[in-house]
């Protein structure tokens, strides 16, 4: 039976949706059977970020109105076969869509899979209610920014009413020249001022990072220590600092800086 966890951020632009579909394929490349669930109805993107938006015949929406099986929605990732899109309504996004609805779509597909990976809307407004009233787990993504921290501390406050098995911390965008010269809190600091857990940060780099476009780079890495902790249950942080220590490190922040 699937793990259906809600990927959720307090507001837009934290790369919420890059880290639903790299976490995604970085399962699905350890063997998981994962489902990439596309809850964003205003702004629906998985399938481009994924790069298979033209392999979308039908969507969510089509399976909820009986226009097709659950199962013909699901698009099969090329490179990853145990990985699976299913998009959100692409003709009316303004529709109206039940959480009940989203949620009978899900547990119809929880039985095949291991995961279901739910990207919600920023925000906590309807459509962040339909997406985590389906799922079980939460991810909640943020940025070192005073902003977005402070949305995420909204969001998890209402998430602790959906009384879920878990709620978790994922800091995105974290510059490592920046955290060595205290610029920005460190992740620990993040963790106490949110009072969840932290169980993964992804290190800002030049570029969007997808699946194995980037062999060797900081973001691979860290995707692959987070996908390890959310399905071994080990808490193995990424250092997005270590490059940027000792006297290399001082010269990299430098040149960082300049550039």
């Amino acid at each position: 039976m699937a793990r259906k966890i809600v990927i959720t951020s307090g507001k837009g632009g934290v790369g919420k949706t890059t880290v639903a579909a790299n976490l995604g394929m970085r399962l699905a490349a350890m063997g998981e059977r994962v489902v990439l669930a596309d809850a964003d109805f205003g702004l629906n993107n998985i399938d481009v970020v994924c790069g298979v938006e033209n392999l979308v015949t039908y969507d969510i929406v089509d399976a909820i109105e009986g226009r097709c099986r659950t199962r013909q929605a699901l698009v099969q990732h090329p490179e990853y076969p145990n990985l699976f899109i299913l998009a959100s309504n692409h003709t009316d996004p303004g529709k109206y869509i039940s959480p009940q609805a989203v949620r009978l779509i899900l547990d119809n597909l929880a039985p095949r899979f291991d995961y279901i990976l739910i990207d919600s809307p920023a925000g906590i407004e309807g459509g962040f209610h339909r997406a985590v009233a389906a799922a079980e787990e939460a991810l909640v993504i943020t940025t070192p920014h005073i902003s977005s921290l402070r949305d995420a501390d909204k969001v998890i406050a209402v998430l602790k009413s959906y009384c879920l098995k878990s709620v978790d911390l994922v800091i995105n965008m974290v510059r490592g020249d920046m955290l060595v010269d205290g610029e920005i809190l460190s992740p620990r600091e993040i963790s106490e001022i949110l009072k969840i857990p932290l169980i993964g940060i992804v290190p800002q780099e030049d570029g969007v990072f997808l699946g194995e476009r980037e062999r060797g780079s900081g973001a691979r890495k860290a995707f692959r220590l987070l996908a390890g902790n959310i399905a071994k249950g080990t808490r193995k942080i990424y250092n997005a600092a270590y490059k940027y220590n000792g006297f290399f490190g001082s010269i990299r922040r430098n040149l960082k800086k300049t550039l």
